[in-house]
C-alpha cells in the first residue's frame, strides 16, 4: 500500500513538472518576444555591443551573455532575452542535480514549487541578476554533490573547485555574490569545520572572478566601488517603510500559501533545518543567512526585489522537504492558484490597446511610457534629422532611443549615479561645433542649455496625443560643457579615494589628461 501511494505522489509530481515547465516556458517565449524593451535592458545591449572586461555600474557578465546572443542567434530583442526564458528550467535542473541524492522525491517537489512561484512565469527581463542566480545556484548545486561525498576524495575535491569556479563567474556577474561565500562560511564554521580543506579548494578555484574584477576597477577608475558603495549611498537614512517593505515583498515572492504552510509547519522546518544531513543544514543556510542579511540592510536600503532572487530557490527546495508529505499536493495546488491569477492579470492586460491605457484610470498614468516603448520608432522619426547628433536628458530614454537606432546615444548633462556608462565611452570634444538635439522628459527650459551652444531653440511634437520636447542646440561648445557639466560630474562621481590604486580612468584622462585628477585640474 505505501508503494503505491509513493509511486502515485511520484507520478503526480512528474505530471505538474511537465505541465509547470512547458506552459511557463511557453508564456515566458511569448511575452519575450512581445513586450517593449525596458530601459534596463536596453543600457545593458550596448554593454552586448562594446564587450569588456567590466562596465560603470556592475562586472561584465551579462555583457559577455547579450554579445554571446547577438553572436549565436543574431541582434533581435528575442534573443537577447532569451537567456532569461530559459532560466527556471537550468535552475530546476542544478537544484535537481543538487538534491536529488537526499530524496528524489522530495527534491522534484522542491523544483515544482520554484517553478509554480509567479516570477517564474512572468519574468523575461534580461539584467545583471540573471547569470548572478544561473551560476549562484550551479554553485551551490556543485557544492550540494561534494558534501554528499562520504570521503575527501578526487571526486569531492573536483566538486569544491567546480563550486569555487561558479561562484567566481556569480561574482561576475554581481556583488551579492558576496553574500554567498558569506553563507558558505557561516555553513563551514558552523557544521562542517572537518572539511575545511574542501572550503579552502573552494575560495581559491573562485579568487579569479575578484582578481579580473579588481584588475578593471584600478584602470577605470574604481567605477564599480565609486557606484556600489559611494554613490549611490550617499543619502541613505533609516526610515520604518524600508524594513516593512522587505517584509511585504518577501512575503510576496515566497507566495502567501508558501508563507502559510511555512508558519503552519515551522516546527518541521526547524526539525529539517538541524537534520543530521550536511546538504539539508546547508540549505537551511542559504536561506537563513540571506534572509538576515538582507533584513539588516533593509534598516538603511530599500531592498530590490531582484536582490534576493540568487537565493530564492532555496527556500522552496526547503519546504518541499520539511512539509509532510500530504501536504506536498495542497501547497502545490496554493501555488499554482497564485500564479494563475497573475497569468490572468497579464492576459488582461494583453487584450488592452493603447485607447485603454489613454482613457482608463490608474492605466492612463503609465499612458506616456507606454508610447513611449510601443511608437519610439515613430517618435525618433519626428525628431531625427541629418547632420543632427542625438542625445538624451537622461539613460532610460537615451538607451530606448539608441537601441531602436542600433547606434549608441549620449546623455546630455550631468545625469545621476546611474549608468555612468557614457563618461567611459563618449568623448564630447568630438562635438565641438556641431548640432545637437537633446530630447527631454518634459518642457525644457531652454537657459539652462544656452551656456553650451551658439544657439538653442525648444522643439515640441505629438505623438499620440503625448507631448515630447527637445532641445535643439547648434554650434556645441565644448569648454563650456568640460567646465560646467563634466566639472560637476567629477565633483560629484569620481571623488575617488586616495587609498585605492589606480593604474587608469577613462573619464579623468580625457578631463585633465591624468590617471588621477586634482579636485580642480587644469583645462
Amino acid at each position: 500500500m505505501t508503494l503505491d501511494k509513493d509511486t502515485a505522489n511520484t507520478s503526480l509530481v512528474t505530471r505538474w513538472l511537465l505541465a509547470a515547465g512547458l506552459t511557463s516556458l511557453l508564456l515566458r517565449f511569448w511575452i519575450a518576444t512581445t513586450f517593449p524593451i525596458t530601459g534596463d535592458e536596453a543600457f545593458f545591449y550596448w554593454w552586448g555591443v562594446y564587450p569588456d572586461w567590466g562596465y560603470s555600474d556592475h562586472p561584465p557578465m551579462v555583457g559577455w551573455l547579450i554579445a554571446l546572443m547577438r553572436a549565436t542567434f543574431g541582434d533581435s530583442l528575442w534573443s537577447i532575452r532569451l537567456p532569461v526564458v530559459l532560466l527556471p528550467l537550468g535552475l530546476g535542473a542544478a537544484m535537481w542535480w543538487g538534491l536529488k541524492g537526499v530524496d528524489r522525491a522530495r527534491a522534484a517537489w522542491g523544483v515544482l514549487f520554484f517553478w509554480l512561484a509567479p516570477l517564474n512565469w512572468l519574468n523575461t527581463l534580461i539584467t545583471t541578476d540573471t547569470p548572478l542566480i544561473f551560476w549562484s545556484v550551479l554553485s551551490v548545486a556543485a557544492l550540494m554533490r561534494a558534501e554528499r561525498r562520504e570521503q575527501m576524495d578526487r571526486a569531492a575535491y573536483g566538486l569544491y573547485a567546480l563550486s569555487g569556479l561558479f561562484l567566481g563567474c556569480a561574482f561576475l556577474s554581481k556583488y551579492f555574490s558576496v553574500v554567498l561565500g558569506l553563507t558558505y562560511l557561516v555553513y563551514f564554521a558552523l557544521y562542517r569545520r572537518q572539511r575545511l580543506a574542501g572550503f579552502a579548494l573552494l575560495v581559491l578555484c573562485a579568487l579569479p572572478g575578484p582578481a579580473i574584477n579588481i584588475a578593471y576597477n584600478m584602470s577605470h577608475g574604481w567605477s564599480n566601488i565609486m557606484f556600489n558603495v559611494y554613490n549611490r549611498n550617499e543619502a541613505e537614512v533609516f526610515e520604518w517603510r524600508k524594513p516593512l517593505t522587505y517584509i511585504g515583498m518577501m512575503v510576496y515572492l515566497i507566495t502567501p500559501a508558501a508563507v502559510w504552510m511555512a508558519f503552519k509547519y515551522r516546527k518541521a522546518l526547524v526539525a529539517t533545518a538541524r537534520d543530521a544531513s550536511p546538504v539539508l543544514r546547508l540549505l537551511a543556510c542559504l536561506v537563513v543567512v540571506p534572509l538576515l542579511f538582507f533584513a539588516l540592510l533593509s534598516a538603511k536600503k530599500v531592498i530590490g526585489l531582484h536582490w534576493v532572487l540568487s537565493f530564492y530557490p532555496f527556500g522552496f527546495a526547503l519546504l518541499a522537504f520539511a512539509l509532510p508529505l500530504d501536504k506536498l499536493r495542497a501547497t502545490a495546488i496554493g501555488l499554482a492558484v497564485f500564479a494563475g491569477l497573475h497569468v490572468l492579470l497579464v492576459a488582461g492586460l494583453y487584450t488592452t490597446t493603447l485607447e485603454t491605457w489613454r482613457t482608463v484610470s490608474p492605466l492612463s498614468k503609465l499612458y506616456p511610457q507606454v508610447i513611449r516603448s510601443y511608437k519610439t520608432a515613430e517618435i525618433l522619426k519626428q525628431i531625427d534629422s541629418p547632420g543632427v547628433v542625438l542625445m538624451a536628458e537622461s539613460y532610460t530614454p537615451a538607451s530606448l532611443y539608441g537601441f531602436e537606432r542600433r547606434q549608441y546615444m549620449p546623455v546630455f548633462g550631468v545625469g545621476r549615479f546611474h549608468a555612468r556608462q557614457d563618461d567611459m565611452l563618449v568623448d564630447f570634444s568630438l562635438y565641438q561645433g556641431k548640432t545637437i538635439r537633446i530630447i527631454t522628459a518634459g518642457p525644457p527650459d531652454p537657459d539652462e542649455f544656452k551656456p553650451y551652444f551658439e544657439s538653442v531653440r525648444v522643439l515640441n511634437f505629438m505623438q499620440n496625443d503625448v507631448p515630447f520636447y527637445a532641445v535643439e542646440g547648434t554650434g556645441f561648445k565644448y569648454e563650456a560643457y568640460r567646465e560646467g557639466v563634466l566639472g560637476t560630474i567629477f565633483k560629484r562621481f569620481y571623488n575617488i579615494p586616495s587609498a585605492l590604486p589606480m593604474t587608469g580612468c577613462p573619464f579623468c584622462e580625457r578631463y585633465c589628461g591624468q590617471v588621477r585628477c586634482s579636485q580642480t585640474p587644469a583645462p
